[in-house]
């Protein structure tokens, strides 16, 4: 049997879209853990459209309030606008002066979320469920999403000739950052940065998010 056979028959069966399991299948935690922000992706490694239907997939799977279920999606490959799609978000708000992403780093597969009903607390929660969930499944097929909701959306709407609202994107490829959380007291600088090529996340310790 060849070197690594396992490995390359998942890699090909993620690549078509399938949910690969096996015995020793990912935790919730594993899943949270991996799915981290990339800001920087592997412009080699090509986004099938089918893998953004088989993430889209977990839309008809999950809670909705009143079960109005009004998100729609716009999803875009390489081959289909995602090329230079780039240029209407803003990336790494804490990191301006990066000019995030970085040439030759840039996703250029998205999913575009709107709403069939005007944005609200309702519709805001499902947008919440939707994207993580979304983004998890990206990690569980191999890859990874970076939900996004800094950009145009005039100009997203217009250029993409889409007939709803948009209200998030959701940037999806192999992402190359090294991220790392750090664990911090209550009170601490929250924000995220970067230190020798590592991408630092503060979060709070469990026992400061009890009441």
């Amino acid at each position: 049997m060849a070197d690594n056979y396992i490995e390359k028959r998942e890699e090909a069966l993620r690549s078509a879209g399938r949910t690969v399991y096996r015995r020793n299948t990912p935790s919730l935690d594993t899943l949270l853990l991996k799915n981290r922000s990339h800001r920087a992706f592997d412009t080699t490694y090509s986004v099938a459209m089918r893998q953004l239907e088989a993430i889209v997939s977990v839309n008809n799977k999950i809670p909705s309030g009143r079960n109005a279920q009004t998100l729609r999606f716009k999803l875009l490959d390489a081959s289909s606008g995602g090329e230079d799609f780039c240029r209407f978000l803003h990336l790494g708000g804490y990191l301006p002066e990066l000019h995030l992403p970085l040439p030759g780093t840039e996703p250029k597969a998205f999913i575009v979320v709107c709403s069939t009903e005007a944005e609200s607390p309702m519709v805001d929660i499902d947008l919440g469920i939707s994207l993580q969930s979304m983004a998890l499944k990206a990690v569980e097929i191999g890859l990874n999403a970076l939900i996004v909701r800094a950009f145009d959306r005039a100009a997203v709407k217009a250029g993409l000739g889409l007939p709803l609202e948009p209200l998030a994107v959701l940037a999806v490829g192999k992402g190359t950052d090294r991220i790392e959380l750090k664990e911090v007291p209550a009170g601490a600088d929250l924000r995220y940065y970067r230190q020798d090529g590592v991408h630092y996340v503060p979060k709070l310790k469990i026992d400061d998010l009890l009441l």
